[in-house]
């Protein structure tokens, strides 16, 4: 059964951090040994800027040029393999090496290179990325490279390859759904004795899932699924290469691989979210690997500055949250149905005033658009959720009195809502979708994790936390609060980080409620 975090990152909103805790190597110092694309989105040059993104300092020994852009690959040029160890000779013999991420290779000499060098200098943390095939469809790996390619594998940590690239490793048609992709990420795993990432970026459909990969008891149990929503941008050259760069950068300072994962895949789903505005080229463009320092016309700071303040208000109540008995039984399905049924009947009547307080940001909105996105989820409170809650509790008994905590957590948003500043009832709604979001995350994966039982008494409700539109709702709430905080006086951001502490506190009270009132 997967245990619940006691230190969650920040997943919906990395803005201004790309989160965790504080490192014991605070700048991992990481070694791409890659290909250079001179358009700038793949490569060494997109390596080296994951690498800066997650607080690395990032080194390059390069093994082929290209010439290539958003369009394609026109050329490849691969130096003399003697010059590509002198690179890596000269790195290793002067700075200690934290993480090796290996991109691109080329041919077969410059494998067998690297390989020789790998043996030699042994360093900490390996990650293969097998570039054998752009998303161009470019060929950048000659065919008889392939098995000195899988050679290589067993002296990696991790390898992350794509599902084209999986199919050829292993000699089989490329995978078109999930199960097959981790049964083939299982045969290489255990064929290559390593850990590899699964990746689901080319498969069809609205969600984007990762899985760590082990077979020889490595990690904690043999898949790790991290779930993710599919970004739709045609910007997305260089995904592979900044994605595994980032991973030897993380993995560096947490050693530890599902840390690692869970802190790099938001950041990269910003990245993808965020690579439309940077405009470069006329074809698959590059990802934002620093949307998290974007500018914006507020003079004080940046755009999520103010959201990952209030992300440092939450993480504690979180860490509460996690501990409480209602949520590791509602986890492990051994939670007392009569403290579920109090729960989902507190939820009702607190949804119903809960909806009221969103009407009325509705009515203090300063644009249109933000008038409809309060209105809509003032809506959705009564007709959907509320739907949820009456389905399961028409045939269980329960208590239709308004509970302690559910009474004061209302009257908190109803004399909020009275205050009249449209910034501050932002805050105090805030954490109903955030707290709400994030938990109902990691349980929903640690279900998953366990394998979906089907006889979990609470799957139906477990299932129903993995809606990415509530997800995508929490995001355009955290960003308008965030909006707001900008438009705000100082005093003002300070009544809001108040706001939002006190509903903060109210979450995890309202979590615990069912043990001493049901």
């Amino acid at each position: 059964m997967t245990s619940l975090p006691s230190s969650p990152v920040y997943p919906l909103y990395p803005a201004g951090s790309v989160g965790g805790p504080v490192p014991d190597r605070q700048h991992p110092r990481v070694l791409s040994i890659a290909g250079s694309d001179p358009s700038g989105g793949a490569g060494i040059q997109a390596d080296l800027k994951s690498i800066a993104a997650h607080g690395g300092y990032g080194m390059a020994a390069i093994t082929a040029l290209t010439a290539q852009n958003t369009l394609g690959v026109s050329a490849v040029h691969v130096p003399p393999v003697e010059f590509l160890r002198q690179q890596l000779d000269a790195i290793s013999s002067d700075i200690e090496i934290d993480a090796v991420k290996i991109g691109m290779l080329g041919d077969a000499s410059v494998i067998h290179e690297v390989r020789s060098w790998l043996e030699d200098v042994r360093p900490a943390v390996v990650v293969l990325d097998p570039v054998m095939v752009a998303t161009s469809g470019d060929r950048l790996l000659r065919e008889t490279a392939e098995s000195a390619l899988r050679s290589l594998l067993p002296l990696a940590d991790l390898v992350t390859p794509n599902l084209p690239e999986l199919a050829m490793l292993l000699g089989e048609p490329e995978a078109l759904d999930w199960a097959t992709a981790l049964d083939q990420g299982k045969r290489l795993a255990a064929d290559c004795g390593t850990t590899v990432l699964v990746k689901g970026g080319h498969l069809a459909g609205t969600e984007c899932p990762d899985a760590l990969v082990n077979t020889s008891g490595l990690l904690r149990q043999d898949v790790i699924e991290v779930a993710g929503p599919r970004v739709d941008t045609r910007n997305s050259h260089g995904t592979g290469c900044s994605l595994s760069s980032a991973l030897a950068t993380v993995q560096a300072r947490r050693g530890d691989w599902e840390a690692s994962l869970r802190e790099v895949k938001p950041w990269l789903l910003q990245a993808l979210s965020a690579a439309d505005g940077l405009e470069v080229g006329r074809g698959s463009g590059p990802i934002h690997h620093f949307h998290h320092l974007e500018p914006t016309l507020d003079p004080a700071g940046q755009s999520g500055e103010f959201a990952a303040r209030l992300w440092a208000e939450a993480t504690p109540e979180l860490d509460g949250i996690y501990g409480l008995a209602f949520i590791q039984g509602l986890q492990s399905g051994g939670l007392p149905e009569p403290e579920f049924n109090y729960y989902l009947a507190q939820d009702a009547i607190y949804l119903n005033g809960y909806s009221r307080v969103l009407a009325r940001a509705g009515a203090l909105a300063p644009t249109e658009e933000e008038q409809l996105f309060w209105a809509k989820a003032s809506q959705t409170c009564l007709e959907v959720e509320s739907e949820l809650h009456r389905n399961w509790l028409s045939t269980r008994p329960a208590t239709t009195q308004t509970g302690p905590v559910t009474k004061s957590y209302v009257d908190h948003l109803l004399a909020t809502s009275a205050s009249g500043s449209y910034a501050v009832l932002l805050a105090a709604i805030l954490p109903c979708y955030w707290l709400y979001a994030e938990v109902g995350r990691q349980l929903h994966a640690a279900y998953v994790d366990a394998g979906a039982p089907g006889d979990h008494p609470y799957a139906d409700w477990l299932k129903t936390y993995a809606d990415e539109e509530f997800a995508a709702a929490t995001r355009k709430a955290i960003d308008l609060t965030d909006a707001a905080a900008l438009r705000a006086s100082a005093q003002e951001r300070e009544a809001m980080v108040e706001a939002f502490a006190h509903s903060c506190r109210y979450e995890t009270a309202f979590f615990d409620a069912p043990r001493l009132y049901a």
